[in-house]
């Protein structure tokens, strides 16, 4: 369907950071056609009225669990590894692919109604977060978490069989990685099978790294070395690599990142309420380190609305560097938009609203109080804008939601068999 939007304002952004007033986007084929002059004899199937409305890159979820929505407001208020090990591990034992299924189109809902079009995911029965993606018409990078437990030979024919069936299918909108789960949960020698695999399949790899002291502690204690360190000499950072959280690095550490063009998956909302402290965000971006944002799962958050976490990494890093100026406004909105889609490896596709790219578009509606008085559209986004703001999301040229509505899921029918999996797991 070819699709005319009108008279909006649009936020590419893409070279200049400004906000193009009364300007057209033309989709033709999922593709953007045109912005800004549309040809007359564009034929449009389908137009969407942007008076007073704002188009821009739909937000990019760069780290995420998505079924353990099931888990949300279950463990909360507990020190990390309690709740990990002790509350949210034992209860993901029980899990069946029906509970991932239905886990993660309450999520898929939750994130299209928040403006999220693209989200990186790290799981259990991948293919049933696979299954859900191609049905709701979204974007995303799956892979399946691996850890020692198990049979590791098992583990690693699962991630391959998953990429062979996956990468790249529902129109290109699934792409798949490797899923080292963390260093210690892994051990070197899983590691270094693990990366032999992806090198040979030409698969990204995504792994949590340095997300609490304890963590760091332990692995000077076992090995002498920070988890960054130890990952690079197993040459884990050769094949492209995102990395969730890196909240306690060393100057060393920073450097390595760098050197092997590593994106960091910035979990602002997931670190603070775990206790896990701040990332050093302005130094990694100073050092030339892609930094991405995340809502990591809702078990932790706990919730995907990324326009929260735009607004955290706004505001918590000023107040963790003492510096009004760091994160800007536009630095945060890059992070949730292009640089997200550097760190799944899709920023030729997506990340910014460019003639050639996908039709990855979502609206917001600008009639509300806390968009007055329109002094800079591109700050409100980051201080005032809501996640309920989200009018209309278009994901590879087919609109997901219009006029707050979704088009592609039952919503009412996932929150109820949502519910009854969620009870399924704790009577």
């Amino acid at each position: 369907m070819n699709i005319l939007i009108k008279n909006a304002s649009v936020f590419t952004v893409s070279g200049d950071i400004e906000i193009l007033e009364k300007t057209s986007i033309a989709i033709e084929n999922g593709t953007i056609k045109h912005i800004g002059i549309v040809p007359e004899n564009f034929k449009a199937e389908k137009i969407i009225d942007g008076t007073n409305k704002l188009a821009m890159p739909g937000l990019v979820n760069s780290h995420a669990h998505i079924a353990m929505s099931l888990f949300r407001n279950y463990a909360d208020d507990l020190p990390f590894w309690t709740w990990l090990f002790e509350r949210i591990m034992p209860q993901e034992e029980k899990l069946i692919p029906e509970h991932v299924y239905w886990g993660s189109m309450l999520s898929i809902a939750e994130m299209i109604r928040f403006g999220v079009t693209s989200f990186a995911d790290m799981y259990f029965f991948m293919d049933e977060v696979a299954k859900a993606t191609e049905e709701t018409g979204i974007r995303a990078s799956l892979c399946i978490g691996m850890s020692d437990s198990g049979d590791q030979q098992a583990k690693l024919k699962n991630t391959g069989e998953f990429f062979d069936n996956w990468h790249g299918k529902a129109d290109g909108r699934i792409t798949v990685m490797a899923g080292p789960h963390a260093p210690y949960s892994c051990s070197p020698e899983f590691l270094t099978k693990i990366i032999d695999m992806a090198s040979e399949k030409g698969m990204r790899i995504h792994i949590h790294l340095s997300e609490s002291k304890k963590e760091i502690e332990d692995s000077y204690n076992l090995r002498g070395k920070s988890p960054i360190k130890h990952v690079y000499d197993l040459g884990l950072f050769d094949l492209p690599t995102l990395a969730a959280h890196c909240v306690h690095l060393s100057d060393e550490d920073i450097a390595i990142l760098a050197e092997k063009k590593v994106s960091v998956a910035n979990n602002p909302g997931s670190n603070l309420k775990l206790g896990n402290g701040f990332a050093r965000v302005e130094d990694m971006l100073r050092s030339g380190i892609n930094v991405a944002l995340g809502t990591d799962g809702s078990a932790s958050n706990n919730n995907l609305n990324m326009f929260e976490e735009i607004n955290l990494a706004a505001l918590i890093n000023k107040g963790y560097t003492g510096d009004t100026t760091s994160i800007p406004a536009t630095t945060a909105l890059k992070m949730a938009t292009l640089n997200g889609a550097r760190a799944l490896g899709i920023e030729k596709e997506v990340g910014t609203l460019e003639v050639g790219k996908k039709a990855d578009i979502i609206m917001l509606d600008l009639n509300k109080p806390h968009f007055y008085p329109r002094y800079n559209l591109v700050a409100s986004l980051a201080y005032s804008a809501q996640a309920s703001d989200v009018e209309t999301v278009i994901v590879n040229g087919k609109v997901l939601m219009e006029n707050y509505e979704l088009k592609t899921i039952d919503l009412e029918k996932v929150m109820f068999n949502a519910e009854r999996c969620a009870k399924s797991l704790f009577q």
